[in-house]
C-alpha cells in the first residue's frame, strides 16, 4: 500500500494514556507488522485516517478536513475497553499521506485542485481495494466527501478481488445535507457520488435528509432520473413538516439497499454545529448522527464506513476535542451495530 504511512505499536501507545485499574482501547487494538499481511490479523476492523482537504477546495469549499484524523484518533484510543467492546477487533493501520500533494494544492487554481483530487483518489481507492479484498472492513476517517468515489470503487474492486460478488459494484448510504451528485467537471467533493455512479460502481444510492435549500434543481432532476437506483429524504419532512420520523426515513434506506454490500457515509456537514466544511446550525443531534451509524451497520451488509468533511480547526485556534470524541463514539458504534446481526 503505497503512501500509507504505518503505526507501530509502539506509536499506538504514545498516544494511549494509561491509568491504573482501566484498560483503554489503545491498550487493546491490534496493528499490523512491517511484514505482515492484513489477512493474518483476526481483526474483523480496518481503522485508517485520510487527512486532506483539496477536494474541498476544488470545490470552493472550506480547507479543514485534513485536520479531523489526529484528534479522531486520539480519543478512539483513548476510550474504555470493556464488556460492550474490547478493541481487539480493531486493528489501527494508519493513515495514507497526501503530504506531497497538499503541498502541491498551495499555489493551484481550481482547475489544478481538481486533478490533485483525482491523484488523491488513485490513492485513496487502491488502497481500500487492498483492505476489502483482505476480508476486511474498512473504517475511514477524515478528508472531504470527494473521498467516497475512492471508497466505493475500492471496496466494489476489493470484493470482487476476493470473490464475494460478481461484479464490481455497491449500494450505498449517506446522510447528507447535500447530494454530492453533481456535474463531472472534474474531481471534487461535491461529485464524489455521480462518478462512482457513472462509472459502474455505484449501485443504489440512497441519501438520508437532503437540505431543499442547498441542492440545485438540475442535481435534483438528474437523481430522479434514475427512480430504480437513487432513493432519497428531504431535512423538512422529516424535522420541520414531521411528515415521517428520522428512524423511518433511516428505514427506507436500509431496505433500499439491504440487497448488496452497502458503504455506510456520513458528512459530518449535516450535524448541527459540528465544525465542518459547510457548518449548519439545522441539522441532525450528534445522537441522531450515532443512531443513523448504528442503524445502517445492523440492518445492511455493511462493507465499510467513511465519516467525512469533519474540520475541527475550524472552531477554534486549537483543536475542539469535541469532534474527534463524536467520532470516535461514531466509530464504535458502527462496530457494535454491525455486531449486533
Amino acid at each position: 500500500m503505497k503512501h500509507l504511512k504505518h503505526y507501530s505499536k509502539e506509536y499506538i501507545t504514545s498516544l494511549t494514556r494509561k491509568r491504573s485499574g482501566e484498560t483503554k482501547l489503545g491498550e487493546c487494538v491490534q496493528t499490523l507488522p512491517e511484514s505482515s499481511e492484513l489477512k493474518d490479523s483476526s481483526a474483523k476492523f480496518v481503522l485508517i485516517g485520510l487527512p486532506e482537504d483539496i477536494g474541498v477546495r476544488a470545490n470552493l469549499g472550506r480547507g479543514g478536513a485534513h485536520t479531523a484524523w489526529q484528534p479522531a484518533l486520539g480519543n478512539i484510543l483513548n476510550m474504555q475497553s470493556n464488556a460492550f467492546f474490547k478493541g481487539d477487533e480493531l486493528l489501527v493501520l494508519g493513515h495514507l499521506s497526501f503530504d506531497d500533494l497538499m503541498k502541491r494544492s498551495e499555489q493551484a487554481d481550481v482547475k489544478g485542485l481538481r486533478e490533485l483530487t483525482a491523484e488523491v483518489d488513485e490513492r485513496v481507492s487502491g488502497t481500500i481495494r487492498t483492505i476489502v479484498a483482505a476480508g476486511k472492513i474498512p473504517i475511514v476517517i477524515g478528508g472531504g466527501h470527494n473521498n467516497s468515489y475512492g471508497n466505493i470503487k475500492g471496496t466494489a474492486q476489493g470484493l470482487l478481488d476476493c470473490g464475494k460478488t460478481g461484479a464490481a459494484k455497491i449500494n450505498v448510504i449517506n446522510s447528507d445535507a447535500h447530494t454530492d451528485f453533481r456535474a463531472m467537471e472534474g474531481r471534487h467533493s461535491g461529485n464524489g457520488f455521480s462518478y462512482a455512479f457513472h462509472e459502474g460502481f455505484l449501485d443504489k444510492y440512497a441519501v438520508v435528509g437532503l437540505h431543499e435549500n442547498y441542492n440545485s434543481q438540475n442535481v435534483l432532476e438528474e437523481l430522479m432520473k434514475h427512480p430504480k437506483q437513487i432513493r432519497f429524504s428531504f431535512f423538512e419532512d422529516i424535522f420541520v413538516r414531521e411528515e415521517l420520523s428520522f428512524k423511518e426515513a433511516v428505514r427506507y434506506a436500509t431496505g433500499f439497499t439491504k440487497e448488496g454490500f452497502c458503504g455506510i457515509e456520513l458528512d459530518m456537514d449535516t450535524v448541527q454545529n459540528i465544525p465542518s466544511s459547510a457548518k449548519t446550525s439545522s441539522g441532525i443531534s450528534a445522537n441522531q448522527a450515532r443512531q443513523y451509524v448504528s442503524w445502517c451497520a445492523k440492518n445492511t451488509k455493511a462493507a465499510y464506513l467513511h465519516i467525512a468533511e469533519a474540520a475541527p480547526v475550524l472552531s477554534h485556534i486549537k483543536t475542539d476535542n469535541k469532534t474527534g470524541k463524536l467520532i470516535a463514539y461514531l466509530v464504535t458504534d458502527f462496530i457494535k451495530g454491525f455486531n449486533s446481526i
